[in-house]
């Protein structure tokens, strides 16, 4: 009997220990507990969004470069004569190398260090202070050297880009001076300017909030009209307009042209700093522009020439990506089409009309591309910019987003982006001469002339871009 009743207790005991373990799990967690829970799974979604916008951001800044080489070494080097290909694309790659080490030394400081509003100071002088966390002053979710280096890849391809306007008949050595000299005294100051904290034009805070999504002063208006003055300023290649100057391969230039479109995604929908609504809404815009632009600048080459050609559409593609950079994060998709739309049209009308009209040898089109699309994107932008896509200005003490753009019922706004592209064709104007006359007088600008009729290929760098007896 006694044994009996201690197995009966010992069932007992068995079978009350899931219940009691039921009972304790039920049981209500501290208040500390609990707060610790919460803490820790707001730190497990700040990582897993910090993760995911880095890992974006990242891929962003390779196609931003990707756009640099190959993309513009391919697209111009198609478009010069063969005996100037390798000299052609060594400019846009020198300028991947120069520049580098050149924003590291300094540039990163002048863009985007605080200073003035007109250029950053030295605190970032050698980087210094730019670490693997956050800035928050740019870009709250990845780590400051991302959002640099990102920064960086811009600063590579808008000198490269004015390269195109004096093709075939600059030394390479006043080439590497010139671009690199300009690169911290035009593209620094414009930069901080629009994008830095205190900037001048910057959108959130300055004086003339002039708004510019992923570069369309910055980057193409301060190119592109640099890239008229060194035409001017350097003359015709020898033999312009009559001698035969046609492209020699337009597959390379084609291709080139097709990897500057898919790298300009990283360009545009990277400037969102996020892997966010705003950066796919930068996408679709840069895509439908580009293809529209396309279009437009084909249906105006049939028009006027009987046909269209590839050098043509490949050239409305790049007119409309131009031109949808500083709109790219502001605007609808429709308006994004009819951006791109009237990109192509205008670029071709400065192309064959105004540039044949004036006589100026910009080589491949760098001003009538560039410079006259970016003018005329960021003009747009103030137009069609909403704040349904971005609330540039925040919001009233409503609580409801301030209009953005004309069409959105702030019309100062066209009087604002007139203003940033007259600063940036002003500061793009006077630089540029300053630089061109001194590094004329200290090494000299042009190669001899029978050093072009050689090619610079062989003149500049000592070998062929084709081995014609192999």
């Amino acid at each position: 009997m006694y044994r009996r009743r201690i197995k009966l207790l010992f069932l007992a005991a068995v079978l009350a220990i899931p219940a009691l373990a039921l009972a304790q799990s039920a049981a209500p967690a501290s208040p500390a507990a609990t707060q610790a829970q919460i803490a820790a799974l707001q730190q497990a979604i700040t990582d897993a969004r910090s993760a995911g916008d880095n890992a974006w951001m990242l891929v962003s800044a390779a196609l931003v470069l990707l756009m640099t080489g190959p993309g513009l070494a391919l697209f111009y080097g198609g478009l010069v004569r063969k005996k100037n290909i390798l000299a052609t694309m060594m400019q846009s790659f020198a300028m991947m190398c120069l520049v580098t080490v050149l924003w590291a030394v300094v540039g990163y400081s002048l863009a985007f260090g605080h200073g003035s509003a007109f250029i950053g100071g030295f605190e970032h002088l050698f980087l210094r202070g730019v670490s693997l966390t956050p800035n928050t002053d740019y870009a709250a979710t990845i780590p400051e050297q991302t959002f640099m280096v990102y920064q960086l890849m811009f600063a590579i391809i808008t000198p490269a880009l004015i390269t195109g306007a004096f093709a075939e008949r600059m030394k390479f050595s006043a080439m590497a001076v010139f671009l690199s000299l300009w690169s911290l005294i035009v593209y620094c100051p414009m930069a901080h300017m629009v994008w830095g904290v205190g900037g001048l034009l910057n959108s959130a805070g300055g004086r003339i909030p002039s708004l510019d999504f992923a570069g369309g002063t910055v980057v193409h208006v301060t190119s592109g009209v640099s890239a008229l003055i060194c035409c001017l300023y350097l003359g015709k290649r020898v033999g312009y307009p009559h001698a035969k100057m046609q492209p020699h391969s337009m597959v390379l230039s084609f291709i080139g042209a097709c990897l500057l479109w898919v790298g300009w995604f990283g360009f545009n929908a990277g400037s969102a700093l996020a892997a966010s609504s705003l950066a796919t809404s930068a996408f679709v815009n840069t895509h439908f522009a580009a293809a529209a632009a396309a279009i437009g600048w084909s249906i105006s080459e049939w028009i006027h020439n009987g046909k269209p050609t590839a050098l043509g559409a490949i050239s409305g593609a790049v007119a409309g990506l131009v031109a949808i950079t500083p709109a790219s994060g502001f605007v609808q998709p429709f308006p994004a089409l009819v951006i791109g739309l009237l990109a192509g049209i205008f670029c071709f009308f400065m192309v064959f009309i105004v540039k044949s009209f004036f006589g100026y040898d910009d080589s491949l089109d760098a001003f009538g591309v560039h410079g006259a699309g970016g003018t005329l994107g960021a003009l747009l932008t103030g137009l069609f910019a909403t704040s349904a896509i971005n609330a540039a200005f925040g919001k009233n003490a409503a609580g409801n987003p301030v209009a953005t753009g004309a069409l959105d019922g702030h019309w100062g706004q066209v009087l604002n982006q007139a203003a940033g592209v007259g600063l940036a064709w002003g500061i793009s104007i006077v630089g540029t001469l300053v630089l061109l006359f001194v590094v004329d007088k200290l090494i000299g600008l042009r190669v001899s002339p029978e050093q072009e009729a050689e090619g610079l290929d062989i003149t500049q760098h000592g070998e062929e871009g084709y081995d014609l007896n192999t």
